[in-house]
């Protein structure tokens, strides 16, 4: 197998000045050297990794990476920057950028070696070195760790080895656990004097878990960065590190032992539960990077007041997962809603799909069919439609509860649960429907939050999560639910579910307008799932006017992923290689009603795709009310025509919207190229890398 970086991967003189030109001059040199195979298509995969989270870390460090099909072994590229680049680190630009790519099924020993460099990024002596290198092989051999570093030496280290561990096979099968008393000597030895009170009291022990959407850099940094503070501090802190090459759990003993818990991640913790009972502090994980003696004093101030619980989980949307517990209150509302919507959709796929196409075999009057269960005759299609129309039926008495209950676990996990789905059934009861359904899970997650934070004793902790969370929250989010505040929001249920019926004319077409916009802002993001939850919502207790708006919204959320693969198809030389290839699964996205189609398009380039797609949803949405249209099935795109009220029409409309999106898009994507090009001549004796850079070799 190949060296993980070799001198033809080390750039010490990086001239870019943006981290895209920087990836990209990186990513050139993995090409030349056979490393990955589509250069457009792997700066895709890291722009996506990037949008989720920054890659800069504090020290003047820039790690973008990312696990991608075109990688062809995992690899590193380097490069040392003199004027600094932005990648959104708080302390300012990074001087060091590591290129770092994963292939997609990359094998847990190289990933091991990446966790273990990720780790020596957070000693000075290895970044001093880096800085200090005259020459490529140089710096490419202190990457390795196949020299050592010169500030080591001149600080009179005998651990050179500390960075070289990068190719020790102990290093490298130790990617699950981090033990912070296995520090180096010099480390140890100031530390001596501490052992002497240590014998009268035993030291505060923390655990904790990193772990971050690719596994591979953040991880791991944050934990060796916890690990060093918890030596600092004079505390045991052991950490179990999620990443891509797997993960070793911790001992049941060291977390029964342990005072308090800390979660640095930014996907779901996995198994969570076994730290129940504990003082927890749940951060992103870069707050783990950032600053660890803060999380751990924080966990020690929770553990002496007697907090006990583990917060919110983190959410599956990739533009949350950066969420820090110092966030505002509309982006926290923002993510828990997203999190209970998230886990309805599968039910409302299922369930309205039967449901859809239930009333293609047996007609709309299937809903009255007698219950299957008393009556059904093999041999007659009715009854099989009624049958597919029951059982959809049954998965959509789920959506409230559903709803509810996912919200109030992404506000406080899962003791957010059972009074989530309590208030959500509520809701039905009393009729107050979607609305209702929002109310009850916020209600629940904010009761459970006030619940955790009350100090109890020592032996109740461990029946708090079990017991006495949910008899309490449960009993509190019933009684508001039907005595307070369940009657007020079912009457503003059904004033809604009035005004929507009634809908006719101008206001039709403004919400139309509304919707469309809403649809295609963020291209399957909040907005566009808060609009979607919306017309779902309608579908519980249709009438002419919730028919209309779910035709609306499905036909809306159609336009963008249509409008890229028309565009990619009539002037493919204004789109980069990786996007006409993206094009052509646009048009099987788009008329399945997958949103989300043309996100590969607007993370290259939103300022131009997001408001064309905006445009031709507008457009879109208000011609589907103007014209009536009417749609009983929440989903299924154009497979669920015969159930579209007008369906003609409604086809005209998708595909107005598809022209004036596809048609904007072209013009401002023409215009920023005719710039490019005039502006090619005057730079391309100064810098014509940088310039080249931005145009499709294609188009040149």
């Amino acid at each position: 197998m190949s060296e993980l970086i070799t001198a033809d991967l080390v750039d010490l003189d990086l001239s870019a000045d943006t981290k895209d030109a920087a990836a990209r001059s990186l990513a050139e040199r993995m090409v030349a050297a056979g490393r990955v195979t589509d250069l457009e298509g792997f700066l895709a995969d890291v722009a996506a990794r990037e949008a989720q989270m920054p890659t800069g870390l504090d020290g003047g460090i820039g790690i973008p990476h990312c696990r991608s099909a075109h990688v062809t072994e995992p690899t590193l590229a380097f490069g040392r920057s003199a004027a600094g680049i932005d990648f959104g680190a708080a302390d300012g630009p990074a001087d060091l950028i590591f290129l770092i790519a994963a292939p997609a099924g990359g094998d847990a020993d190289h990933l091991s070696i990446l966790s273990t460099l990720a780790r020596h990024l957070m000693d000075e002596e290895f970044t001093g070195a880096l800085r200090s290198a005259d020459d490529p092989e140089r710096a490419a051999a202190l990457v390795r760790g196949d020299a050592p570093a010169e500030a080591a030496e001149t600080s009179g280290s005998s651990e050179p080895s500390e960075v070289a561990a990068a190719d020790e096979p102990a290093a490298a099968a130790e990617p699950a656990s981090v033990q912070p008393d296995e520090a180096p000597a010099e480390a140890a030895q100031p530390a001596a004097p501490a052992d002497e009170p240590a014998a009268d009291a035993a030291p505060f022990r923390i655990v904790a878990v990193t772990s971050c959407p690719t596994g591979i850099a953040h991880t791991y940094m944050a934990a060796e960065s916890l690990a060093k503070a918890g030596e600092a501090a004079g505390v045991e802190l052991v950490v179990e590190t999620q990443g891509s090459a797997g993960f070793t759990r911790l001992d049941p003993a060291v977390i029964a032992a342990a005072d308090g818990v800390i979660f640095a991640h930014d996907v779901e913790v996995r198994d969570r539960d076994r730290f129940a009972g504990k003082p927890v502090v749940d951060v992103g994980v870069k707050a783990g990077i950032n600053r660890p003696a803060e999380l751990i004093t924080e966990v020690r101030e929770k553990a002496a007041r007697g907090e006990v619980g583990t917060p919110a989980a983190r959410p599956d949307a990739p533009m949350d997962r950066d969420a820090e517990e110092h966030d505002g209150f509309a982006t926290r509302l923002r993510k828990w809603l997203m999190t209970g919507v998230s886990y309805m959709v599968p039910f409302v796929a299922a369930g309205g799909l039967l449901m859809a196409l239930a009333f293609a075999i047996g007609g709309y009057t299937i809903n009255k069919a007698p219950s299957v269960a008393e009556h059904f005759v093999w041999t007659d299609t009715s009854s099989w439609a009624a049958l597919l129309f029951q059982i959809g039926n049954v998965a959509f008495t789920f959506l409230v509860p559903v709803l509810a209950g996912f919200i109030a676990y992404g506000m406080a996990d899962r003791p957010g649960l059972v009074p989530g789905f309590v208030g959500g059934s509520i809701a039905l009861t009393i009729n107050a429907g979607f609305l209702g359904g929002l109310i009850a899970g916020l209600l629940a997650g904010a009761v459970v939050m006030a619940i955790q934070r009350v100090r109890v004793p020592a032996p109740l902790r461990g029946i708090m999560p079990v017991v006495v969370i949910p008899l309490i929250s449960s009993a509190v989010v019933g009684f508001l639910m039907f005595l307070v505040i369940g009657k007020p929001i079912a009457a503003l249920q059904k004033a809604l579910t009035d005004w929507l019926s009634g809908l006719t004319g101008a206001n039709a077409v403004i919400l139309g307008v509304v919707l469309g916009l809403m649809m295609c802002f963020d291209l399957g993001g909040p907005l566009n799932k808060v609009a979607y939850a919306f017309a779902v919502g309608g579908l519980a207790n249709p009438n002419d006017g919730s028919l209309k708006v779910m035709a609306a919204t499905m036909a809306a959320g159609m336009v963008p992923p249509l409008a890229m693969a028309l565009a990619t198809t009539v002037r493919g030389k204004l789109f980069t290689k990786a996007e006409r290839e993206n094009g052509k699964a646009a048009w099987v996205l788009g008329v399945s009603f997958i949103t989300e189609g043309a996100i590969p398009f607007a993370a290259g380039d939103p300022l131009r795709v997001i408001p064309a797609s905006m445009a031709g949803g507008a457009v879109t949405g208000a011609l589907s009310m103007a014209f009536g249209c009417t749609l009983r099935a929440p989903h299924g795109g154009v497979f669920v025509v015969p159930l579209i009220g007008q369906p003609l029409l409604y086809l005209v409309a998708i595909a107005a919207g598809v022209v004036v999106s596809t048609a904007l898009v072209v013009v401002l994507k023409g215009m920023r190229k005719t710039g490019a090009e005039q502006a090619a001549p005057a730079a391309e004796d100064a810098e014509p890398s940088a310039e080249e850079s931005r145009k499709e070799p294609v188009a040149a």
